[in-house]
């Protein structure tokens, strides 16, 4: 058996319910409940990065549940009927999307589960599945970060509905997705490292998390000056920031395109020059290769382990870029390379591609650009000198005002 519930719900019943929280803490014992009456959880799972997240939970038999969202803090909550949880506390801890997990008995012969999230998101999709191999039923929350807008847009929906979804015969509640609404071009620009990462050193000691930094300001400066687009950085200090964080920094402000900002380094005399790198499950070449590997130990230089299951979630990720987000992404590389070889160096073959994880964003074309080398005196000279930065900034600015008219001219 499988009923799925795509979504539409999201209500203005906020306020009325808020006061309700302060009632659950995580892993709060339920109040007392006759178990001959009541249902069983057990077996809480998720897995997940900052970008994307499923939940699974196990009970003894089928659930009629409602479920709806709610603002400040970003939440999704899950009422069920008369529960008794048995969880694992561990297994409640936070991780990536999902920031805390409350749950308890409400009386009246129904219990409550709330999700707490980093920012806001959609459920993409929740599925209740009967078990194959053993008795009872699991449900399956797919929940992906998203933007504000559309998260306040569901919230809109959800009013206009029922007030919460069912899972009764409420399958097509999804409807069309809400069409964006004007608005200037979005930029997302990622300067690269921060915080206890702080990436390549050049010869001069310089760490590379400053130069990232410093030149991403100046691209943000140029392009605001314009004044055809809203631009964000994924960082405007010395802060560390998980690789799946900037990819979902990216999502949640809508990003039409986003900019990956680093200066690589490398054991080989005289190489020197920009390189255009786009995501592609195959490296292109060894060079491509190697910057992809030292690039995704971010999260490892500043001690965080990437689990099993959130790399499986990575590869699905990477499964979900669509082609067309992918041509996107080639297509600005690719006017990218021919706007920065009129100003600057440029490497041999300077449009490149790897599995860089900071690119998976499936729906955000997007590039990273090494501005150069840090192991070579040259180059760090030029990342050092503002007449060079601004000189790079306007190359960059120009490929973007090319893809931005191209792209908002295909519809968006």
């Amino acid at each position: 058996m499988l009923r799925t519930f795509r979504f539409a719900a999201r209500s203005k019943t906020a306020v009325v319910l808020a006061t309700v929280l302060t009632l659950f803490a995580i892993g709060a014992p339920p109040a007392p409940i006759h178990a001959e009456e009541a249902m069983m959880a057990r077996g809480y799972r998720m897995a997940g990065d900052a970008s994307r997240a499923r939940v699974v939970m196990e009970f003894d038999k089928e659930p009629q549940l409602k479920w709806f969202l709610l603002r400040a803090p970003h939440r999704l909550v899950i009422d069920l009927p008369e529960t008794l949880f048995a969880f694992d506390a561990e297994a409640l801890e936070p991780r990536g999307l999902i920031g805390g997990v409350r749950y308890g008995n409400l009386g009246n012969g129904s219990s409550r589960m709330i999700l707490s999230t980093t920012g806001p998101f959609t459920v993409e999709k929740l599925s209740m599945l009967e078990n194959e191999n053993s008795p009872g039923y699991r449900l399956v929350v797919d929940m992906v970060a998203d933007s504000e807008a559309a998260f306040e847009q569901a919230l809109a929906d959800q009013a206009e509905t029922t007030g919460s979804t069912v899972n009764e015969d409420k399958k097509d509640r999804l409807g069309d997705s809400p069409e964006r609404p004007d608005r200037p071009f979005t930029v997302v620009i990622d300067p690269g490292h921060g915080g206890i990462d702080g990436g390549a050193k050049a010869v001069d000691g310089t760490a590379e998390k400053e130069i990232t930094l410093t030149f991403s300001k100046v691209l943000q400066e140029q392009l605001e000056q314009s004044g055809r687009y809203n631009v964000f950085l994924t960082r405007d200090d010395d802060t560390f920031l998980r690789l799946d964080e900037r990819v979902g920094i990216a999502r949640q402000h809508e990003a039409d395109l986003f900019i990956s900002i680093h200066a690589d380094t490398i054991n080989i005399r005289n190489i020197s020059g920009a390189t255009v790198y786009t995501i592609s499950e195959k490296a292109s070449d060894s060079l491509a290769k190697a910057a992809a590997e030292r690039e995704n130990l971010a999260d490892s230089v500043a001690g965080i382990e990437i689990a099993e299951e959130n790399q499986q979630v990575a590869d699905i990720l990477f499964d979900l870029v669509r082609r067309e987000t992918h041509g996107f992404s080639v297509s600005f590389a690719r006017s990218l390379v021919g706007e920065l070889s009129d100003t600057i160096e440029l490497i041999n073959n300077p449009q490149r591609s790897a599995g860089f994880r900071v690119l998976r964003a499936p729906d955000v074309p997007s590039v990273l650009v090494e501005l150069g080398y840090l192991s070579n005196p040259k180059d760090v000279a030029k990342l050092e000198d503002p007449e060079w930065r601004a000189k790079a900034a306007g190359s960059i600015g120009a490929a973007i005002a090319i893809f931005a008219d191209a792209k908002m001219g295909a519809g968006g």
